[in-house]
């Protein structure tokens, strides 16, 4: 007898191969994992990324110049910093979307340097805020004397760890509802899927801003935590319509088909859809990513990879671990049947 759940037209045997999605996984997520285990015992807050000063404190300015900012010149600058005191200084040129126009801004020159000792004495802080600015911007000069001051921030130590706790505190509140929505409304293999489908696609994301951090000195801030929780929204949007397909079929169909069989029905159903939606999506992030501010760069970089990730995530390896839990729970019972 055939049945309109089978009739499926199946262009992935996801269940088949369940052991290549996983195996893929983990060669997606090992050098992630890596690269974290480095970071800290590489930083001196042993933090598995390079985060910025929204969460260590510290300075951030940045000067338009009018001129190409070449390697020499950056090392030239640091040398610089180093003579008026100021440790470690993170530079980066950041290039302007202006080649080939008459604008005079050729590259903007970005310092980030860590936060002074704390003081309760606020007149001694803008003092000693005011001094950082004013060596930064003596080094900058020197080498570009019509480098102008575009943009200055400072944020202090204290506020720096309190922003770091308020976003871990975010993230798990996050994490938290979705797995208390998810086990109200699917079965509880359904919701360990969807979570560790989850932390699947964060673990990636983050392990790929810690190998950039660690070769090209990319930082993490507070936008950083908004592009995650945005993805984690993303993700487990794509994976609720999998799984909703998936205890639809099992209603009516269960006793008509093989669960794996099922579970492969309803992955086909709603693959157009998942790619479809992805793919328009990433569409409108990577010409943000191209033709966008340099500022949002790093936000619309992690909204890429979350949602590609989070895409393969829901069909490849949610799917795939029900499955798999379902077919551990049948061998318990047919080995206590015995």
């Amino acid at each position: 007898m055939s049945y309109s759940v089978l009739n499926t037209k199946k262009i992935l045997d996801v269940v088949k191969y369940r052991w290549v999605w996983l195996s893929l996984s983990f060669i997606l997520l090992f050098p992630g994992i890596l690269a974290m285990f480095w970071s800290m015992y590489k930083y001196p807050n042993h933090s598995p990324l390079l985060v910025g000063i929204d969460f260590t404190g510290g300075t951030i300015v940045q000067y338009a110049v009018d001129k190409k900012v070449s390697t020499d010149d950056v090392a030239k600058i640091r040398g610089k910093l180093y003579d008026k005191g100021i440790d470690s200084p993170v530079i980066q040129v950041l290039s302007t979307n202006e080649a080939g126009s008459n604008s005079e801004i050729k590259d903007i020159i970005s310092i980030k340097t860590q936060a002074e000792a704390e003081t309760s004495d606020n007149a001694e802080a803008d003092s000693m805020h005011a001094q950082i600015i004013d060596n930064i911007t003596e080094a900058v000069t020197a080498y570009y004397p019509n480098a102008a001051l575009e943009q200055e921030s400072f944020v202090g130590p204290v506020l720096g760890k309190q922003l770091f706790v308020n976003s871990m505190i975010a993230v798990s509140l996050a994490l938290l509802a979705i797995v208390i929505y998810l086990t109200m409304r699917f079965h509880f293999e359904f919701a360990i899927a969807a979570c560790l489908a989850l932390f699947h696609d964060v673990l990636f994301v983050v392990g790929v801003f810690s190998i950039l951090g660690l070769v090209y000195g990319v930082h993490v801030d507070s936008l950083f935590v908004t592009a995650i929780l945005t993805v984690l929204g993303f993700s487990v949007h794509d994976t609720i319509v999998v799984f909703d397909r998936i205890r639809e079929n099992l209603k009516f169909y269960s006793k008509k088909a093989t669960y794996d069989e099922l579970v492969n029905a309803s992955v086909n159903q709603t693959l157009a859809r998942s790619i479809n939606t992805s793919f328009t999506t990433l569409i409108t992030l990577c010409a943000l990513y191209f033709f966008g501010g340099v500022t949002t760069k790093d936000f619309v970089l992690v909204m890429i990879l979350g949602i590609a990730i989070g895409t393969y995530s829901s069909i490849f390896f949610a799917s795939t671990l029900v499955a798999l839990w379902n077919d551990i729970t049948e061998a318990k019972k047919a080995k206590a049947a015995v």
